[in-house]
């Protein structure tokens, strides 16, 4: 399957099964989370079987419910465009691997990242087998989300793809825009 069908079928799931995440599935992700980490110089942490982060108020109110796993983006207060990049990486191959995930901002408790000094939890992604596959959210056209002075494939692909991509509140506040310089034009 390549990677816009995977975005395709990837949405946030809130509600999970009791189902264990099996060991070689923790496997691909924890190599897959430590060449993330080497690579960004994040400290990205994943938690299996603990379901106290997600056993909060906050987490109720945010109607996540049987959360017993999380993947915890721990970096510089500076970091957010890469943590969601990276996140997204690793987001997207837990969806290849039949799992579900969430992009969690605020409506959890306490998580168990190890956070140092100069650091901060930058983000939360709750993660296991979903009760559902979600639904798609609302995304805006993608002439709303970009415009080309020249149309291309590859830019036409690029934007089925951000359309695709997460944010927050799904608000896509973004437009995408390419100009060639007036030389180009024949």
């Amino acid at each position: 399957m390549d990677i816009l069908e995977i975005m395709k079928e990837r949405h946030s799931v809130r509600q999970y099964k009791s189902q264990a995440i099996e060991p070689s599935k923790r496997e691909e992700i924890n190599a897959l989370i430590k060449a993330v980490n080497e690579e960004s110089k994040l400290s990205i942490q994943v938690f299996y079987d603990e379901p106290k982060c997600f056993d909060s108020f906050m987490a109720h109110y945010g109607k996540f419910e049987n959360v017993k796993n999380y993947i915890a983006i721990v970096g510089n207060k500076n970091e957010q465009e890469k943590a969601g990049y990276y996140g997204e990486k690793i987001v997207l191959k837990c969806q290849e691997l039949g799992l579900n995930t969430c992009w969690v901002a605020m409506t959890h408790g306490k998580s168990k990242a190890e956070i140092k000094k100069g650091q901060k939890l930058l983000i939360i992604i709750s993660l296991g087998y979903g009760k559902t596959q979600g639904v798609p959210h609302k995304s805006k056209k993608i002439t709303e989300l970009g415009k080309a002075d020249q149309s291309t494939e590859w830019f036409a692909k690029g934007m089925e793809a951000v359309s695709l991509a997460p944010t927050a509140v799904n608000q896509q506040k973004f437009l995408f825009e390419i100009r060639l310089p007036q030389s180009h034009w024949l």
